[in-house]
């Protein structure tokens, strides 16, 4: 079985467990055995129409950032990781309005 690292705010699904075993040849096998085991996790990791995975997540396989989604093999020794998005921070936006403004401010005063 794959052990599946499950992220902490999925963990509600699995009754607090961080890391859970799953059986399946590929990374969409591996979600569907974890379906039937918590149900729910699924819908949270797939999008509805169940062809990729959600886009806040990245998904590594045995150490690898994976470019083939669901369709990624896995063995019965593979760790998978769901990896959410970080977010925050200032937006490059507002940074480019602050340093602008800066950046009048300081040629007045000249």
């Amino acid at each position: 079985m794959a052990k599946v690292w499950i992220p902490s705010l999925l963990r509600g699904l699995t009754g607090g467990l961080a890391e859970v075993q799953a059986d399946g040849v590929t990374v969409r096998q591996v979600i569907e055995d974890l379906d039937r085991r918590y149900p729910g996790i699924a819908a949270r990791l797939i999008e509805a129409d169940r062809d990729r995975l959600k886009p806040n997540l990245t998904l590594v396989v045995d150490g690898v950032n994976s470019k083939q989604g669901l369709r990624h093999p896995v063995s019965e020794t593979s760790e998978i990781h769901f990896v959410p998005a970080m977010s925050g921070g200032c937006s490059t936006l507002r940074w480019h309005q602050r340093e602008k403004r800066h950046v009048d401010t300081t040629a007045q005063h000249r």
